[in-house]
C-alpha cells in the first residue's frame, strides 16, 4: 500500500496519526505531496486523486480511496487492534457523532476562516472572502468553547476512551497554529485533554 500524504497538513495528519495510534506506520509506503507548491493539482497526482484530495491511498490491487475518514476506516477494517472506531454499534454511533461533529462544526469552520484569510491560501482560495472568514473564525472559537465544556467532566471526547473523535480534535488544534491561535491554550478544559493526547505518543 500507498500513502500520499502532506505532513502538517490536518487531513493527511489525521490518517498518519491514525496508523500511528494503530502500531502499523510501517505497513505503508509514505509519499509527500506538497500541497503549497500545488503538487496535488498536477496531472500525474491526479491519476490517483482525481479531485486533487490529499490525503489518497492506493491499494496493492490498484484501488484509489481518497476522503481521511474513508481510508481510517479501511485501515480499522484490516488492523483492528487497537479498536478507535467502536465494539458494538452504540460505541461506533457515538464515536461517529462526536467524529463529524469535530470535523463538521470546528475543523471546517476553521479552515473557512484560514482559506479566507491567510496570505499564503491566495493561490488556493481563488477568490478569498473576508466575510466567509469572519463567520468561520466566529463558528471555530464557539465550538472550542463547547469543546471545552464538554471536556470538563469527559477524558475523552467520545465513548469515554481514547478514539479516532480524539485523533481528529488533535489534529485541528494543531491546525490552528497557522491562524497564531491555539485554544489548547486558552481554555482550561481543552488544555487538560490536549496534554493527556500528547502524553499518549500517538501525535508524537
Amino acid at each position: 500500500m500507498k500513502l500520499y500524504h502532506s505532513p502538517q497538513a490536518p487531513n493527511p495528519d489525521r490518517v498518519v496519526y491514525f496508523l500511528r495510534a494503530k502500531g502499523k506506520l510501517d505497513a505503508v509506503e509514505l509519499q509527500e505531496v506538497s500541497i503549497m507548491k500545488q503538487e496535488h493539482k498536477q496531472a500525474d497526482y491526479r491519476g490517483v486523486s482525481p479531485y486533487a484530495q490529499v490525503p489518497a491511498l492506493v491499494l496493492d490491487d490498484g484501488t484509489n480511496i481518497t476522503e481521511s475518514r474513508a481510508i481510517c476506516t479501511y485501515f480499522e477494517g484490516i488492523f483492528p487492534e487497537p479498536n478507535l472506531m467502536g465494539q458494538d454499534p452504540k460505541e461506533k454511533a457515538l464515536i461517529e457523532m462526536w467524529d463529524r461533529r469535530v470535523e463538521l462544526m470546528f475543523f471546517v469552520q476553521f479552515a473557512t476562516w484560514f482559506r479566507n484569510a491567510h496570505p499564503a491560501m491566495a493561490p488556493l482560495e481563488v477568490p478569498q472572502s473576508a466575510e466567509a472568514a469572519v463567520k468561520g473564525e466566529k463558528a471555530a472559537r464557539k465550538m472550542a468553547e463547547r469543546f471545552d465544556a464538554h471536556l470538563a467532566d469527559h477524558e475523552f471526547v467520545a465513548a469515554e476512551r481514547f478514539s479516532i473523535a480524539d485523533i481528529t480534535l488533535y489534529i485541528t488544534c494543531g491546525f490552528t497554529r497557522v491562524m497564531k491561535w491555539a485554544p489548547h491554550k486558552e481554555l482550561p478544559n481543552l488544555g487538560r485533554w490536549h496534554g493527556a493526547m500528547t502524553q499518549r505518543g500517538f501525535a508524537g
